[in-house]
Formats: structure tokens, sequence, C-alpha cells
């Protein structure tokens, strides 16, 4: 984009909360933007007062908003929203920075290079000692994570920070403001709600940098963390949002439970399913209104489909499918284990367009507890050519085939192997960590410069500097990072190539010096 004044408003949020010593590096790092087209909110949720700071600055784009008590970060970023006029939304910490292209970048990206209405860039992760008056020395910068997006694991847990990214300010709108009953994972919060209506484009340039103090941490966000009660409270709140409809990138999930009877044992089972279901979904109980209305339960997102006590569970099915508002059905009796994933296993390779199965059996299924996840479609198909027989017969008398899960059909795959290779790290296994990152590059799991630069550091610390050269180059060519150069770098050294170990070391100064400065 040549022009940086003449590009649509972005809206930039900076709150703020007893950090008086960071605030003016991370509002300099806005001011200082190439891009100019910006409104810049500062909300102090009831910290020290930075009216001083904010004087100090001079910017007249700077909108600052002092709350006078600590009520969270969601009811300050609503408060500046509710006055925002920006067509583009992003975010900073109070104790972060942007670099001079991030708005930029994810701007030019938005409005030139995707249909898709977030954007997302890489950072670096910044190790810092602080010093007895909070000022941070720099100990070194890697870029942590670099993933490419990824829907359904967004569902299960969060992949991008709140300062990678940018998104249209319209997009709130459709998904709602900011649950202020939260109080962490706030920016899971946001994604997790907004993955209903948009793709996230990745872009590979790293733009900013979010710090991690060595030893005990000072954020919030760490803080209450420890407390696992309040925690699992704010996780499980976040996994059941179910943001307005329409939903312009996610299918919906009906879970019809089955139970002759309420009690202890199927109370515990839709404790079972609330806890371990992460894609979105409404659980419809077919029994009388005033059952329902003495259940004891927080759970959310449960569905009461008026019916008398004592049907088969044929009935069953069919009373709740006519109220069942998912593209998606599953059946799930009582007494059948839930178990983490239990139905996600089978819904993702239909989700993702992986399988022509109208639906699939789950593992562990029988006769006596039958249970399947299968498209609405068939199954109303089905149900209304042979309402008489049960639901299983009534599927195959329609033509209907129910397909068991391979192996190579369930989600996460990338994640488990990623993890078993961090497990190799730890043990000191360097060979095997390596080829696990190698075999998810041969695979094509996406993911490239992440896995290339986890190789790269693998077969350097297990002695084998030629792959190490390899794999650290794919990053080098495309994106040198500080991680990367000091690999190259000591590689080179190995070798006794000592000319080039110097370069890559001298360029790895370079980037570590020239962002250093920011920091004071």
């Amino acid at each position: 984009m040549s022009n940086y004044n003449n590009g649509p408003l972005v809206t930039v949020l900076i709150p703020t909360y007893n950090r008086p010593h960071y605030l003016p590096i991370a509002i300099d790092s806005v001011v200082n933007q190439q891009y100019k087209n910006l409104e810049i909110f500062v909300m102090n949720d009831g910290g020290v007062d930075v009216s001083d700071i904010i004087d100090a600055c001079g910017d007249k784009r700077i909108n600052f908003i002092n709350g006078k008590e600590n009520r969270g970060l969601p009811v300050r970023i609503n408060q500046a929203l509710s006055q925002a006029q920006g067509k583009y939304v992003c975010y900073l910490g109070d104790d972060d920075l942007f670099y001079p292209n991030h708005v930029n970048t994810l701007v030019e990206t938005l409005e030139y290079k995707t249909d898709c209405q977030l954007a997302y860039s890489d950072l670096y992760k910044v190790y810092c000692r602080i010093g007895a008056d909070g000022s941070r020395t720099v100990l070194s910068k890697i870029v942590e994570i670099s993933r490419d997006f990824d829907r359904f694991f967004m569902f299960n847990f969060n992949h991008t920070l709140h300062v990678s990214l940018m998104h249209r300010r319209d997009l709130l709108d459709k998904a709602g403001p900011s649950n202020e009953s939260l109080n962490v994972l706030i920016d899971w919060d946001l994604t997790r709600r907004l993955v209903f209506y948009t793709d996230f484009f990745h872009v590979h340039d790293i733009t900013g940098e979010f710090y991690a103090p060595l030893g005990k941490s000072d954020r919030i966000s760490v803080k209450r963390r420890q407390n696992l009660e309040e925690y699992t409270r704010n996780v499980m709140t976040i996994r059941t949002t179910r943001p307005p409809k329409p939903w312009d990138k996610v299918d919906d999930l009906s879970i019809i439970f089955l139970t002759d009877r309420f009690d202890q044992k199927a109370g515990n089972a839709l404790g079972s399913i609330w806890k371990n279901t992460c894609y979105p979904n409404e659980v419809y109980l077919p029994m009388p209104p005033e059952q329902f209305a003495a259940i004891n339960t927080q759970m959310p997102n449960l569905v009461n489909v008026p019916a008398p006590m004592g049907l088969s569970y044929q009935q069953q099915v069919d009373t709740s499918l006519e109220k069942c508002q998912g593209e998606y059905i599953a059946i799930v009796p009582r007494g059948y284990p839930i178990q983490e994933m239990w139905v996600e296993d089978s819904l993702y390779p239909m989700v993702q367009g992986l399988t022509d199965e109208i639906g699939y059996e789950l593992e562990e299924s029988n006769e006596q507890l039958w249970v399947v996840v299968i498209r609405k479609e068939a199954l109303v198909n089905a149900r209304r050519q042979y309402p008489s027989l049960s639901v299983k017969e009534s599927l195959a008398r329609s033509g209907y085939h129910l397909g068991k899960i391979k192996p190579e059909q369930i989600p996460f795959q990338f994640d488990e192997l990623y993890n078993q290779g961090q497990k190799f790290e730890k043990d000191g296994d360097w060979i095997s960590a390596g080829l696990i990152y190698e075999h998810l590059l041969d695979n094509k799991y996406g993911n490239e410069i992440w896995m290339n630069s986890l190789a790269a550091e693998s077969f350097l610390n297990a002695g084998q500097y030629d792959k190490a050269l390899a794999y650290s180059s794919k990053v080098n060519e495309v994106r040198p990072t500080v991680d990367t150069l000091l690999v190259e770098a000591k590689a080179k050294k190995k070798q006794k190539d000592y000319s080039s170990a110097i370069g890559a070391l001298e360029k790895a100064v370079g980037v570590l010096g020239t962002r250093q400065l920011q920091w004071k």
C-alpha cells in the first residue's frame, strides 16, 4: 500500500492496568506506525492514573477512557468499541508492541489479498529479565508458534493472539460483544466466536512482540490461570458459547439424549457431554416440561422437547428430530461412556468434507448402546420412509451406510505428532524429535515455516548439521528469524565455515538489535 494516509480507518485498542512503565512503549509503537489513519483507544481499567502518559504523547488520535474501577478487560473492550468508527480493529497489550509495519501489513492483506475478514501475523516471543525498577532486558526472541488457521482446533483451544490479529469491525455486529463475565482467555472468546463467520488469513510476516519474563509473571492472564476452578469456568463458558445465527462458516450439531428416566446417572451423563464436547452443539432432552424445569444444572444449550416419559428410544428420536436445528445429529443413550472428543472424531471428516459417508457409528457403540453421528437430512429421510422400524433399521432399509471412523480421518493428528515431538525434545531425544517434524513436513500437514524451524533446531542439537542447515535455510530464505539464523550460524561453525557462520550471526544480531532499542 503506497499511501499510508488514505486507507480505511483502523481502530487500535490498548487496555492498561498498573503498567505505567511499559505503556509508553506500547503507545509509541502505535503512534509511529507507517499506517497513519488510526484512532487509538487507551482504556485504563481502574489502575494507577496514566493521564500524564497520554498527555505527554500529544497525539490527537488517542481517545483516553480513564476508568476509575477495575471492571475487567471485556468491559473496557466493549466500552471502546461502542465509540469506535474504524473499518478494522486490532489489539495491543500495554506491555507488548507493534513493529512499524504491523497495521499496514494487515490492512493491505484484508483489503487486497484475501476475502477473509480477519488476518493475523506472527510475533516474536521475547524473553526478558525484569529489573528492580521494572525495566526489561531482552535475552532472546523466538517465533514460538507460527500456526496456520484451523477452525476445528479453534473450537477446542486458541491458536492466535490478540496482538497478532486484525478483523473487520462489523464482524462484531454478528458475533456480539465480549462476554463481560469472563476474566481470562478473553482473546479465545473473541477468536472462537469469529470463526463462525469467517476464515482467518495467516500472514507469515513477524509484525510485533509479546513479552515473557523469566521467573514469576505479572500478567493477569497468567495469575488467573492458577485458580483452577475459575479457569475451568471460563473455559466451559467459552466452549459452549453460541453466537447469533446465521453462521456463515459453521454447521450446527444437535445431540439427542435418550433416557427412560432422569436420575443421577442421566445427570452425570449430561455433565460429561458438557465437559467433553468442544464442537458447537445443543442437547435435546425429550421429557415433560415440568421435569425439565426441575433439572438443577448450570449446563447451557439444553433444549427441552416436550414429551411424556416412557417413550421408546425410537419415539424419542422422532419427537426430538422435529425440533433439532443442527445440520448434524448425534444420538446418544444414557450409559454410553462419554470421553474427550467422543463426537468430534466422527464429526470431523464430515464437517471437513473428507468423506462421502452420511454418518458414523461411534467407537464402543453396540446393539444395547447404539450411538451415531449422522447428517440430519439422511436421518429425516430414513424416518419418513420407515417410521415403524428402529432408527438403525430405517437407515439400512433406506440404503444409508454408516461407516466406522478410520485412524487417518480423526482430527488433531498434526497436534498429536507435534506433542510427541515436544516430548522427545524434553527428553533430549533430538533425533526422534527431528524425525517427527520431518514427517509432518513430508506428509504436508501444513505449518511449514513452523515445522522447518523446529526441525532445524532438533537436527542441530542432534549433531546433524547438514539437515539443520537445510531446514533453517528454508525459513531464512523466506523470513529470517533470530532463532533460525542462530541455527544456521551454529551449524556453519560446526562445519568450520566460519565466514558464513559470522554472516548468519551478524544477521541475527541485526534483527535482535534493531528491535531491542524499542524496549529501552
